[in-house]
């Protein structure tokens, strides 16, 4: 498996039993949000890795290059001194180097590859980690925002209920009190019409008593004087 095919399926964002047991879409969230973080540093990570197998790979083919004159030279010198198998050895040893070189440059070719892979790839998480950060950030405003609202409508569900129950006491507080200033007003007529004597006071009923007594005193009086007149 390549390492753009590996970095492919680190990313691809698997269902974890923890985004099943949230209770609350925030945490949901704030933990993909993590897990995305996560996923960037790791290719952050392989670009880091890639560089310097990059920059390892530089450095044996500039050897190997170097090796090349080296080798011509050495051919050339064995010539001149008489040596064909000392410079058919140089010349073996060169065409060795170049396949190898050969390698190393086509191995170099496609880290460089995998290494622009890896900066588009880390470039489309950074954005779609800035883009959900800020889709986050909203929904998890609407969500307070909601939470909130639900609960200030628990709270005035609560109040009116009290409020109905307080209405309802004081609707039969003041159907009593209609009641009572029936009964007062149809006492009042009934006195005026003369139907009923007012209730009398304390001091009206000593009166009355007194006044009684002394009328039924001067009327046995008056009695006696008509009787002894005959």
């Amino acid at each position: 498996m390549s390492l753009w095919s590996r970095i492919k399926l680190i990313f691809s964002i698997k269902s974890d039993a923890a985004l099943n047991r949230a209770e609350d879409p925030r945490q949901v969230w704030e933990y993909a949000y993590k897990q995305q973080q996560k996923f960037l540093g790791k290719v952050r990570k392989g670009l880091i890795e890639v560089a310097t197998s990059k920059q390892q790979l530089k450095q044996q083919i500039q050897s190997q290059r170097n090796r090349i004159p080296k080798l011509e030279s050495q051919a050339g010198k064995a010539i001149n001194a008489g040596r064909e198998d000392l410079a058919r050895i140089a010349l073996q040893r060169k065409q060795t180097v170049m396949g190898e070189l050969a390698e190393l440059e086509q191995h170099l070719a496609e880290i460089s590859g995998e290494e622009r892979k890896l900066i588009v790839t880390e470039q489309e998480i950074a954005a779609r980690i800035e883009t959900f950060r800020t889709r986050r950030q909203i929904l998890t405003a609407r969500y307070s925002a909601a939470e909130a609202q639900v609960q200030i409508n628990e709270t005035l569900s609560g109040v009116s209920d009290e409020l109905g129950e307080l209405g309802m006491a004081l609707g039969r507080a003041e159907e009593k009190t209609q009641q009572m200033l029936a009964r007062a007003a149809a006492l009042d007529t009934l006195i005026e019409m003369g139907s009923l004597d007012a209730l009398p006071t304390g001091e009206d009923r000593l009166e009355r008593e007194l006044y009684e007594l002394t009328s039924t005193g001067a009327v046995e009086e008056e009695l006696a004087l008509l009787k002894a007149g005959k």
